[in-house]
């Protein structure tokens, strides 16, 4: 059953102006350790990389059902990727409980997340999906 759905869409360049203008507040307010580490590994991406997570930190707070308001923060949502480049959500703190209390009893909840750039656009979509949990 899907719980929630979110997407968002963000200008490359106007992430890389602000990544221009505050730089290391900026980066270290929105993005994790591990996102940033991402970012830095990609030279001639740098702002696409960056684009492609922010949209998609705003998609899963939509998907969330709340949007960034209620207590979650940037950093309650990281995406990473698994060895074969797949995108992947994790939630933390507020994220996190927002996500327990809207699933059913008897489901775990899956994130769903794909990312796309196209310069200067970015895009992502999150799907949160609640799985019934074999019993037995």
């Amino acid at each position: 059953m899907i719980l929630g759905i979110g997407s968002d869409l963000a200008n490359i360049d106007r992430i890389e102006a602000t990544l221009a203008r505050h730089g290391d507040r900026f980066r270290n307010r929105v993005f994790t350790d591990a996102e940033q580490r991402k970012a830095d590994s990609r030279p001639r991406a740098v702002a696409a990389t960056f684009a492609k997570r922010w949209a998609a930190k705003e998609a899963c707070s939509k998907a969330l059902g709340t949007g960034l308001r209620m207590g979650i923060a940037w950093k309650d949502m990281a995406v990473s990727n698994l060895e074969t480049g797949q995108p992947v959500m994790q939630v933390t703190g507020w994220a996190a409980e927002r996500l327990r209390a809207m699933t059913p009893e008897g489901h775990e909840a899956v994130i769903h997340v794909t990312l796309t750039d196209d310069h200067p656009w970015a895009q992502a979509f999150v799907v949160i999906e609640a799985r019934r949990v074999a019993s037995g």
